[in-house]
């Protein structure tokens, strides 16, 4: 099955809230709406406009994140050249996110559980696109960040992802973690 169908086939998070009794169809629709006007993610929609528990949207969000997995190791290789000019080396190192693919809907993107909540606000502030997470482990996301976006001439490699290294957020030069 091809990655996008395959993804389309999961469950979208306002569905499986309305199937785990958490938000009404109704409620969807209303931060659908909303979603298609300032383009926030739909949990932070959901928690604002429903006062859905923030731990009961992460909960559905993993779900989904789980069901998206499968797909994420074939895509990571092999991303869409479209995808990848979406951003550049310094937001996919900074943001820790690999774009896979595109499509009317949205963006399909790798990183990690640890990085998965900024790079969703990046992506939706930044990219103006909703945006569809495949969760890989720390070195997958180092091997493809090395691969697509090469920084080692600023320092920036595998142990970047790994929490070796951080950013400076003013001039995006590595430093020392002192994690």
């Amino acid at each position: 099955m091809d990655p996008i169908e395959f993804i389309r086939s999961v469950p979208r998070l306002g569905e499986l809230l309305v199937a785990q009794g958490v938000m009404t169809e109704r409620e969807v629709e209303r931060v659908l709406s909303r979603q298609k006007q300032d383009g926030r993610p739909f949990g932070a929609l959901a928690e604002e406009i429903c006062g859905i528990d923030p731990s009961l949207i992460e909960a559905a969000w993993i779900d989904q994140y789980r069901q998206i997995q499968a797909t994420s190791r074939q895509t990571l290789s092999n991303p869409d050249p479209k995808a990848l000019a979406l951003v550049d080396a310094r937001q996919a190192w900074q943001f820790r996110l690999v774009p896979l693919s595109i499509d009317d809907e949205a963006l399909v993107a790798a990183t990690t559980t640890q990085h998965m909540a900024r790079a969703a606000r990046f992506a939706s502030a930044i990219l103006g696109r909703s945006v569809i997470f495949t969760i890989v482990d720390s070195e997958e996301l180092a091997a493809a960040l090395e691969r697509h976006y090469p920084m080692r001439a600023v320092g920036l490699d595998a142990r970047t992802v790994r929490g070796g290294v951080q950013l400076d957020p003013l001039g995006g030069r590595p430093e020392p973690s002192t994690r």
